[in-house]
């Protein structure tokens, strides 16, 4: 996947296109043919852009997903910025930890799901959208970082750790989004704070 910014205006618009269609559909709901007709891009410049139709769609999936990945790291940043006490951190990170594993966000959880199937036996997808992994990894484990370095936060526990379990409770959520009696939410919700203020913020 080429750099942020440097993306060829003809392959972008490809990619916006597809990104407008899954607004609608399903990946596996749109086509080539589709594609073309709305962007008004010859099948010769698709295929000048991307090996295949197959890795325009692995674009945009992984744009969708590295969209998400913008804001949450985005919202964390703000978090611990804006906070002057390991009081306020933990009060903001249990407002994010509220909006990320509500109900609402159910769509969101299975979308991500869905692209991180889709890059498991796809070695291609599975570099781009990596790339982007590690970049939530990545900010996850810095904010724990310097929260530690302020004195707010667990030093026995490892930066990286803490990042990836973060990312796995809240996609976690996700094995209780489509059973039939699904857990009580709060409960789930004081749970998750429960680890926060005792496990990663417990000073």
């Amino acid at each position: 996947m080429a750099a942020r910014g440097t993306i060829h205006p003809t392959k972008q618009t490809l990619i916006d296109t597809v990104l407008g269609l899954l607004e609608k559909k399903s990946i596996e709901e749109i086509n080539s043919e589709e594609v073309l007709e709305i962007s008004n891009i010859s099948k010769g410049s698709l295929y000048h852009h991307f090996e295949d139709f197959s890795e325009l769609l692995e674009f945009a999936m992984v744009a969708r997903f590295a969209k998400w990945v913008d804001y949450s790291i985005t919202t964390m940043n703000q978090i611990l910025n804006a906070a002057t006490s390991r009081d306020e951190m933990v009060t903001g990170l249990k407002q994010v930890t509220q909006h990320t594993q509500s109900a609402a966000l159910q769509p969101q959880r299975f979308e991500r799901v869905t692209t991180i199937s889709h890059a498991v036996n796809n070695p291609r997808m599975r570099i781009n959208l990596g790339i982007e992994q590690e970049r939530l990894t990545e900010a996850l484990s810095d904010l724990f970082r310097e929260a530690s370095e302020r004195g707010w936060a667990n030093k026995n526990l490892d930066p990286r750790t803490v990042g990836v379990l973060v990312q796995a409770y809240t996609l976690g959520k996700i094995v209780d989004d489509f059973t039939a009696h699904q857990m009580d939410p709060k409960a789930w919700e004081l749970l998750i704070n429960d680890i926060l203020e005792k496990v990663f913020f417990a000073i």
